[in-house]
């Protein structure tokens, strides 16, 4: 697409926007609708808009795919982390109360990092499931 100007003027405009809500999205889950899901489907989407105006090597350029797989496995990691941080604590697994002091703030502290968890890990895999289906080749001899 690059003979269209105005798309690629307008993308370059959005983008930093739609990154803006998916943290909005992201730190407002507590209070309201959203939350890890939905920031990382938000966020991953921007990088599926990037890639579709500028290319599939562009978008891998700006989010490599090692740095996506990595996603996968750190989100993974950060929510599992919080539960066995739970444990250590002398709580049970994801048990938010005992991650300070005062409970309430425990409990915040705790759906803070799931959600940042599950916000990392969905945005990578759906950056990778774009990436797969995106990088495939048509094979010339299907009809």
């Amino acid at each position: 697409m690059r003979s269209y100007l105005v798309l690629r003027v307008v993308a370059k405009l959005l983008i930093p926007f739609m990154l803006l809500f998916a943290l909005y999205v992201q730190f407002h889950g507590d209070f309201g609708p959203g939350g890890g899901f939905q920031a990382g489907v938000i966020g991953a989407a921007a990088i599926v808009f990037y890639a579709l105006i500028f290319g599939l090597p562009a978008a891998k350029q700006l989010a490599p795919e090692w740095i996506v797989e990595t996603m996968v496995a750190a989100g993974v990691l950060l929510y599992a982390g919080v539960g066995v941080a739970g444990i250590l604590l002398g709580g049970n697994y994801l048990d938010y109360f005992v991650l300070d002091h005062d409970p309430v703030h425990g409990q915040h502290r705790g759906i803070f990092w799931v959600e940042a968890g599950v916000a990392i890990t969905v945005s990578g895999v759906m950056l990778k499931i774009f990436y797969m289906f995106a990088g495939r080749r048509r094979d010339p001899d299907e009809g």
